[in-house]
């Protein structure tokens, strides 16, 4: 009897030691880190068990001990609790880590920057180069953009996506992306419309885009967008034509090369405003907040021309003569750098 109890009390020390190593191997997988050097993205999709989770990651070399796995999750069940999602797993992370991380449903963030100066098909090209966006829309004309957005008019389009950085989440759709960035616009334009100086030749908040989307296009010199405004603001009030290149660029469409001659300038579309009075049909451009407050509060100045410097940015004259001579400076310049 004492050498059969001798027996079983060796078994269970002997278990003992197997399992305090056992649960050692365990605490050790769990702080050990990924098998990872550089930031991976990882999509749980939907349904994933435990003995499946574990051999996805044995197969994608993020863990090199699925069995080991197994017992951590039924030791410590609470990080069994993972959820479908795409995960962004960082060199140094542990393998609890990443099980916390697949426990909160943090999924992983992406950029989509959309810059100002752009046009909505510039917009549209990258949405479809843009990883993990869900592509709901057939394509990329602006008659089914406004359908998918429920907007009445497609014409009301260009202009009206607010330009920044969105950030969204592996299977957010292109058309949810697009729905933000105008919802946004529209709201920005409505607080600089509310807020807009007294006496201003706008008709309406389409009118104000227009003409940012122009002082956008013009200048990307801070300092003197109010002053740029101020020259069209001036024009208007007068009746004189605005002569801008970024509206006749926009008018040629698909026919502009990067060159622009006077032929295009003297060959009339509905944008081209040195063949048209006044403000041309609608925006040419995504303004940025500070063109868009620009056009709603422009300098008071007298100037009526303004010409690049050849430094970055503008010379304004109140006079043709005046302007002239700053052209023939820029030329200067232009011809001293191309000589270097």
């Amino acid at each position: 009897m004492k050498k059969v109890l001798g027996v079983v009390l060796l078994l269970l020390v002997i278990l003992g030691i197997a399992a305090g190593l056992g649960i050692g191997k365990v605490r050790q997988l769990a702080d050990s880190r990924l098998l990872i050097d550089d930031e991976m993205i990882f999509t749980l999709r939907p349904g994933t068990g435990r003995l499946a989770l574990g051999e996805r990651l044995y197969a994608d070399k993020i863990i090199n001990r699925p069995r080991v796995f197994q017992w951590l999750l039924r030791i410590e069940p609470d990080l069994a609790h993972f959820k479908a999602g795409t995960y962004r797993l960082t060199p140094g992370m542990t393998v609890r880590q990443m099980l916390q991380l697949l426990k909160s449903g943090k999924e992983a963030q992406f950029p989509l920057r959309l810059v100002e100066g752009m046009r909505l098909s510039d917009y549209l090209r990258q949405l479809r180069a843009a990883p993990y966006v869900k592509h709901t829309l057939s394509d990329d004309d602006y008659a089914t953009v406004a359908r998918a957005l429920k907007l009445e008019e497609s014409g009301r389009l260009e202009g009206w996506f607010w330009p920044d950085t969105w950030m969204y989440t592996a299977g957010t759709t292109d058309v949810a992306l697009l729905k933000r960035a105008h919802q946004k616009m529209v709201k920005v334009v409505d607080s600089v419309w509310a807020t807009r100086a007294q006496g201003l030749p706008y008709k309406d908040r389409e009118q104000l885009v227009t003409m940012a989307s122009i002082i956008e296009k013009e200048t990307a010199v801070a300092s003197e967008r109010d002053r740029v405004a101020s020259v069209f603001v001036n024009r208007l009030r007068i009746g004189m034509r605005l002569q801008t290149d970024p509206t006749v660029i926009y008018g040629m469409g698909e026919r502009y090369n990067g060159n622009l001659t006077r032929t295009d300038l003297e060959r009339p579309t509905a944008y081209n405003t040195y063949t048209i009075s006044g403000l041309p049909p609608g925006p040419i451009a995504m303004p940025g907040e500070a063109s868009l407050k620009a056009a709603a509060h422009p300098a008071k100045t007298p100037y009526l021309y303004f010409v690049a410097d050849g430094k970055g940015g503008h010379t304004f004259n109140t006079n043709l003569a005046g302007h002239n001579r700053s052209v023939r400076d820029y030329l200067k310049v232009l011809r001293n750098k191309n000589a270097q």
